[in-house]
């Protein structure tokens, strides 16, 4: 029971040191002497005759009192220019340390859309004595004003040197233990948001040590999406400490949560496999609805859209129930699309590789439907998205119609690099027409192209060279113009590939097949920008020949005199790995379904090699038996016609 006493007595003695500040001196030797006299007389009576004015102060202590609005917190909210919140020192009204936070908060916000006011601003000399009261009373800050403070302080642009700035620093560190973890967020990105000054940075640099370090007080969804969206990107342990507490959480998300989880990935370029794999989980097995806002974003996010036409260097997360999904929730969605929305969609299912057939119908449709006011951009991603895919619409004739109308006139008025873009979409869709093919393989046009260095210009001229080959090989009256010599020739980088497994496998079977090095060639580049993975001439009777020997029309450097004899037969080998395919389907990409035409338009016969099949064969005899009965397939269908 004494010890009860003690701890009573001491919550009294703590009452009064806090409010000894504000009192004065006469009251607080009163209430020391009170304190000294209720301790001591309370030490020698019973407990039973406790007085009951020592009970009232511990309750009242323990007590919450909230914070009661005032008319100059009314009046801060209220304003609408700088100059109302600067009346506000020099009139009736004594502001506190936190309302002289408020004010410059708020002037920070007003200023936001007039920058060119900020430097009149400084030099006024009420809003040096706004600093200056907040200066001399910075430790009475709440922490979540103080936490806003910094950020609007440089959003202010208050110099590095001042003072004032310099204390508001100093105070977040010493209070950085007490914050609270959306404090320490929110100041962080105003840290790396508004000031790149190097004691700023310092300061960045230890706020994100403390996240990286408390992360596990995070116990919201809104809390976590909210600092992976903002503060996230600026230090990588701690994106991986969030996606670690994500994991944990992401049975609470709701579809706001999980859209805003996947576009940040997305947008970060961040392949989190666990963590979309959990999100892809609780998309399909979850039984909320997903607005039209949430589908679209959902869609972007799995397929991070990148050029359509290079399917390296994306963000590609193939995911077949949540693709299904979208599709199946889109199309009830489609006479609700806009014609960008459309574009939208079409773009990221291409590059998901998920080919819907009655959604793409859908596309179409919307594109006839709105021939009128569709806009050329939207109808060239509707476009690039059907020849990524290899779709032909029902509708082909009418749909190619209208693409060749809005093309006609504004074509050439297109960046270059997209009017190569479009005719070779429209070359993988047998729909181009000779105009369009002389229109970009004219010298004055594809000079631009020739030796380019970037991986852009290099990946525009390699669709130039499968453009030329259209031309060459599946329109025998085009008269021209058509890329020199010199340019079609491969390049170095032609064959600079990295080997697959399946590629190293292949190779070395046919090694073991052919016997001599030259009844045979592996990886042969082409004048037409493709590489065989090997090439090899048969006579009547099925016996090899030396390739070397012959002449070759598909080499743009010959490299024999003799003629193949009659009856000879050229085949190409042709593999195909699993990224080639649509996803979950045995069909090839609109790039592959060209490259197999004109191989077959130079007079090879085709031995495919798919990588599923390939798989299934486990010895060397297997193998090498395999690829005999494909290439006597090949010669008897051949004879068939």
């Amino acid at each position: 029971m004494a010890a009860h006493l003690v701890k009573r007595c001491t919550c009294l003695l703590r009452e009064a040191a806090r409010q000894a500040p504000a009192m004065a001196p006469v009251g607080r030797l009163r209430l020391a002497w009170v304190a000294h006299k209720t301790l001591t007389s309370s030490a020698t009576s019973p407990i039973s005759h406790l007085p009951g004015s020592l009970m009232e102060p511990v309750e009242k202590e323990r007590a919450f009192t909230p914070y009661v609005e005032k008319q100059v917190d009314h009046l801060i909210k209220k304003a609408t220019r700088p100059e109302e919140l600067l009346e506000l020192l020099g009139g009736s009204h004594d502001l506190d340390s936190n309302q002289a936070a408020m004010v410059l908060i708020r002037l920070s916000h007003l200023l936001s859309e007039k920058p060119e006011d900020k430097g009149l601003l400084i030099q006024d000399a009420h809003f040096h004595q706004l600093l200056c009261l907040l200066n001399s009373q910075i430790a009475s800050v709440w922490h979540g004003t103080l936490s806003k403070l910094l950020g609007s302080l440089y959003a202010l642009g208050i110099p590095k040197a001042s003072k004032e700035l310099q204390s508001v620093e100093q105070e977040v560190r010493w209070r950085m233990r007490k914050l609270k973890y959306k404090h320490l967020a929110f100041l962080a990105e105003s840290c790396a948001t508004l000031s790149q000054e190097q004691h700023s940075q310092e300061l960045l640099a230890e706020l994100l040590m403390h996240l990286e370090r408390r992360w596990t007080e995070i116990e919201d969804s809104h809390t976590l999406v909210t600092v992976m969206m903002k503060v996230g990107h600026l230090s990588e342990p701690l994106m991986n400490r969030l996606e670690d507490k994500c994991l944990e959480l992401v049975e609470h998300f709701g579809p706001s949560e999980l859209r805003k989880v996947l576009v940040m990935l997305a947008a970060q370029s961040r392949r989190s496999v666990p963590l979309l794999r959990a999100i892809s989980y609780h998309l399909v097995q979850k039984p909320f609805s997903l607005t039209k806002d949430v589908l679209l974003d959902v869609a972007y996010a799995y397929a991070k859209p990148c050029d359509l036409l290079c399917p390296e260097g994306k963000l590609s997360f193939h995911q077949t129930q949540v693709s299904q999904r979208l599709a199946t929730d889109l199309l009830s969605l489609m006479p609700s699309l806009t014609s960008g929305e459309v574009a939208h969609c079409a773009k990221s299912f291409a590059l998901l590789k998920w080919l819907s057939l009655p959604l793409f119908e859908a596309f179409a449709q919307h594109v006839l439907n709105r021939a009128q006011d569709i806009t050329l951009p939207h109808l060239c991603s509707v476009l690039l998205a059907f020849a990524r895919l290899n779709f032909h619409p029902d509708q082909e004739d009418q749909f190619f119609s209208l693409v060749h109308e809005k093309l006609g006139s504004e074509l050439p008025g297109l960046e270059p690099a997209l009017q190569v873009d479009l005719v070779w979409a429209l070359c993988v869709l047998q729909q181009a027409r000779e105009a369009e093919l002389q229109a970009v393989l004219h010298p004055e046009f594809h000079i631009q192209f020739l030796g380019g260095k970037s991986q852009k210009d290099q990946n525009t001229f390699q669709k130039l060279l499968h453009i030329n080959a259209t031309a060459l090989l599946e329109y025998p009256e085009y008269s021209g113009p058509l890329l020199p010599a010199s340019a079609v020739a491969p390049g170095p980088s032609a064959l600079d590939r990295k080997v697959t497994p399946l590629q190293k496998e292949l190779q070395e079977t046919l090694k073991g097949l052919l016997g001599s090095a030259d009844k045979g060639s592996l990886e042969v580049a082409t004048q037409y920008g493709w590489v065989l993975d090997a090439e090899v001439l048969l006579d009547s009777d099925g016996e090899f020949l030396p390739v070397r020997d012959f002449v070759a029309p598909h080499l743009a450097q010959p490299t024999g005199s003799q003629s193949p004899p009659p009856g000879s037969k050229r085949l190409a080998f042709l593999r195909w790995e699993f990224p080639n395919f649509n996803s979950r389907s045995k069909d090839l990409l609109g790039r592959f379904v060209l490259a197999r035409r004109h191989i077959l338009a130079a007079g090879f016969l085709i031995v495919d090699v798919p990588f599923y099949e390939w798989l299934e064969l486990k010895s060397e005899w297997q193998k090498g038996a395999y690829l005999k009965d494909k290439m006597r397939k090949a010669v008897a269908e051949e004879l068939a016609k």
